[in-house]
């Protein structure tokens, strides 16, 4: 979070000027149908087709033969919500009504999130609940609650297997697709278990510390034959301190154990490929069986708006999960995948909504490629986030307005100023860096709010916003999909989803 929020602050600085109010008014509505202007008939057939479309839908009760977990780190229904007006307005359409892939989906269920010992939880605990069926502490991976977070010794004999390596021990082969480091969080409940979610090279573990960090948990993983695919960040993890990242010259690997992990992945895997650019990764085989490590950064990977500069050059979200897809698809026994948003967490922590919401449009163009080569006949599909955000989509801004401009606005297109006489903005955050510790806070009607940079107004000042606490949701397609249904606990999904795939 502190190296993200720093980032965002840096880039901040590099502005310009920034331009006035009239990137804050609403968007002209054109008089068409896609812009808006329905009638009280459309919208009746709007809900008869919607109807119809249910009750003609076929439920399949079968078993599948793949799973695809899709995670929007902190990607809450005020983010989805957002995000599909950003989508549709970027396409110079009529966002509210724009229905995304993930919209589309038939099965949904109300997720809650709270882990063992926190209201509002962590990407750790979450994450660990959604693959290993058990709440365990926030900051913890892949142990159950009897463990501590931080005491290395109290981790003994207290792992949980996972989906994944329980889908290894039947046969199927793995993927791994994180925007996020690879050794982050989220895509590290699948493979490891640990007292602490930080301890992600040997350099961050404990003095005399005898546990595995979670970088060499990967490589050393007794399931890693089957792990076909791991595409995402975090090379320095991998690498010992003095050698060189191949891409920056400042920067260099962080472990004091002198081990090179990807030397030693390459040694493990002599026909795999280890990929760090674009390059190399538009010139791989799809149709290969040799297994692919890709770490595409030193830390994270790129935010989705500023990939283009990437100085190597990366994959999108979808070109990755699409490789996964294909890689992973020839097998005769089926395959478990996990495919993370990581960066939607990380904008918000910046308190930086639209970096957040162009992560977030990625995201879901990584499912609409997903659902597009898979068949649901035998490739059950959830999409769903780890946690919430404090988030807020606010005031009473006309359809049709930037859903980066100001809230309230008249006919005629004025701002509708709050009490201290200032507009604000539609989207806000509970916390964060975007309030004001001392003095009055600015006028957003003289700031470019469309900006890429600009941060959004907090109600109470913290150095970076946090989690929420409220359910987020699951969506589902494939079969037995609609046994996501209701509100279920986060762990549920792991016994749900293990008993569609027959395991």
């Amino acid at each position: 979070m502190t190296r993200t929020l720093a980032l965002l602050l840096c880039l901040s600085a590099g502005l310009s000027a920034p331009a006035l109010a009239q990137h804050n008014a609403p968007a002209e509505v054109a008089p068409d149908k896609e812009r808006g202007e329905q009638t009280a008939a459309d919208y009746a057939a709007q809900g008869r087709a919607q109807l119809e479309a249910r009750l003609a839908r076929p439920v399949n009760t079968g078993r599948a033969k793949n799973l695809i977990i899709f995670i929007g780190d902190g990607m809450g229904v005020s983010t989805l919500t957002a995000a599909r007006i950003w989508q549709g307005q970027k396409a110079g359409r009529d966002g509210e009504s724009v229905e995304t892939a993930i919209d589309a989906m038939p099965h949904a269920a109300m997720v809650k999130t709270y882990s063992h010992d926190f209201q509002v939880s962590d990407s750790a605990a979450t994450a660990s609940a959604i693959v290993t069926g058990t709440k365990t502490r926030s900051g913890m991976l892949g142990l159950t609650p009897a463990a501590l977070r931080g005491k290395c010794e109290s981790a003994t004999g207290q792992d949980v297997p996972t989906l994944f390596e329980q889908a290894a021990g039947a046969g199927k082969v793995l993927g791994l697709v994180s925007t996020a480091r690879i050794t982050h969080a989220t895509p590290a409940a699948a493979y490891a278990h640990s007292a602490d979610r930080n301890w992600e090279s040997n350099s961050e573990l404990p003095a005399g510390a005898t546990c595995r960090d979670i970088a060499r948990q990967l490589v050393e993983w007794p399931q890693a034959g089957q792990l076909k695919l791991a595409l995402g960040g975090g090379r320095t993890a991998f690498m010992p301190q003095g050698q060189a990242d191949p891409e920056y010259a400042d920067k260099q690997g962080n472990r004091t154990d002198r081990r090179d992990l990807i030397a030693e992945w390459k040694k493990r895997n002599p026909k795999g490929q280890y990929i760090w650019n674009a390059a190399q990764f538009g010139a791989l085989d799809a149709a290969s069986d040799a297994p692919v490590l890709g770490l595409f950064e030193p830390s994270h990977m790129q935010f989705e708006s500023d990939r283009a500069r990437d100085k190597a050059g990366e994959p999108s979200l979808a070109e990755m999960t699409a490789l996964a897809i294909t890689k992973l698809g020839s097998s005769e026994t089926g395959y478990v995948l996990m495919v993370e948003g990581g960066r939607i967490d990380h904008a918000h922590h910046g308190g930086n909504a639209h970096r957040a919401l162009d992560d977030t449009v990625a995201f879901e163009a990584a499912v609409a490629k997903a659902l597009e080569m898979v068949d649901l006949d035998d490739t059950l599909v959830l999409v769903t986030a780890d946690h919430s955000h404090v988030f807020t989509i606010a005031g009473y801004p006309p359809r049709g307005t930037s859903i980066f401009g100001l809230a309230s606005v008249t006919e005629d297109g004025e701002p509708v100023n709050a009490k201290d006489g200032k507009p604000y903005t539609t989207l806000g955050y509970a916390n964060g860096p975007g309030a004001k510790v001392e003095g009055p806070r600015n006028d957003p009607a003289q700031e470019d709010t469309e900006a890429l940079n600009y941060l959004q107004q907090a109600t109470v000042p913290t150095s970076g916003e946090t989690h929420a606490g409220e359910d987020v949701v699951v969506k589902a397609s494939g079969p037995s999909a609609h046994l996501f249904s209701g509100t279920i606990e986060q762990h549920s999904i792991y016994h749900i989803a293990k008993h569609i795939l027959g395991m």
